[in-house]
């Protein structure tokens, strides 16, 4: 009896000290700020998951997290108030292309890209030859993916007339365009909860280079603060993970930031965004990982459609060795 008691007090005086140990190590307290309101989208999830299952303390961070209102996350990543936030790949190029900032990207969650195109079911536009004498109506600025699109299936472009329409998908519904440029997890979704099918578009699918929503860092921080960012990614890809095997889970914590949307919207931008994330990339690699030839194949189109203000080296755009340092035959190391 007094041998076990001997051995039973050493095992509590292990974990007591491995304890210890643990809650002596520094906590890094960081921000992170999603670049957009709070939703599923899966950048987002994967930090709303990473806080409330833990993952973030288990490596060791305490993370603030922020959501931007007018875009100025960027602003506040290159200021230092912001260390993470998201972005789309291509937005990350334009970025750097029109003002040299020292963003770079540190995991690439969409491996397609977040714009689709959509018309009503009911409208009889059933191919892309048939949106010849339609009207189109695109956001703030004329896609590149869209040019990309119409003209690999010998489209006229100049017989669609294009109109600026802001961000209101209303407009479809309302008969005052034909077709739609749409965030794929988004409009689609809104579009049939006022009763209406529709019938999407997607540049990928047409052979054109599109990437989503990746996290973001600055180059700075990123070389000042390497395990961090690898702790981070650890935490967020984990969380992602946790998503796409719990997704009702995953979406009862989302609702926890976005309470006044609806489960069904946002089970929808889920599940959207998950299809987008996975590939055979990501299959053989982890989620996040990012090729070379990805980066540079998006650069390529959009100098080739003159979507870029100047050019520059696209390798400054995203660094690949966080993800890669964090994953063995695909699977993430934990903790």
């Amino acid at each position: 009896m007094g041998v076990k008691l001997s051995i039973m007090a050493l095992v509590i005086a292990i974990g007591m000290f491995a304890g210890c140990a643990t809650n002596n190590e520094t906590v890094e307290d960081i921000v992170f700020m999603a670049g957009y309101k709070p939703q599923a989208n899966l950048p987002f999830v994967g930090v709303y998951v990473a806080d409330k299952n833990g993952y973030f303390e288990q490596q060791g961070l305490n993370v603030d997290i922020k959501h931007a209102s007018s875009g100025e996350h960027v602003k506040l990543l290159l200021s230092g108030d912001v260390q993470f936030s998201t972005a789309d790949a291509g937005s990350v190029l334009k970025q750097i292309s029109s003002s040299g900032a020292p963003l770079t990207s540190v995991a690439l969650i969409g491996q397609r890209g977040q714009q689709g195109y959509i018309a009503l079911e009911d409208s009889n536009i059933n191919s892309l030859k048939d949106w010849e004498g339609k009207t189109f109506g695109y956001k703030i600025s004329i896609p590149s993916d869209y040019i990309a699109m119409i003209e690999s299936e010998s489209v006229i472009r100049k017989n669609i007339k294009e109109v600026s329409v802001g961000f209101d998908p209303r407009i479809l519904i309302e008969g005052k365009v034909d077709i739609l440029a749409v965030f794929k997890s988004n409009e689609p979704d809104t579009i049939r909860s006022m009763g209406h099918g529709v019938t999407l578009w997607d540049p990928y699918d047409y052979g054109v280079p599109t990437l989503g929503l990746t996290y973001i860092t600055t180059h700075d921080y990123a070389d000042e603060n390497p395990e961090l960012v690898k702790r981070f990614l650890k935490a967020t890809l984990k969380g992602i993970e946790f998503a796409i095997q719990n997704p009702a889970l995953a979406i009862d914590i989302v609702l926890e930031y976005a309470p006044d949307s609806t489960s069904e919207h946002q089970e929808f931008m889920l599940e959207t965004e998950i299809k987008d994330a996975t590939s055979e990339l990501t299959d053989k690699n982890g989620l996040g990982f990012m090729a070379d030839s990805q980066w540079e194949s998006l650069y390529d189109h959009l100098m080739e459609y003159d979507a870029l203000q100047a050019d520059f080296d696209y390798t400054n755009a995203y660094r690949s060795e966080f993800v890669n340092e964090i994953y063995q035959s695909g699977d993430l190391v934990w903790p």
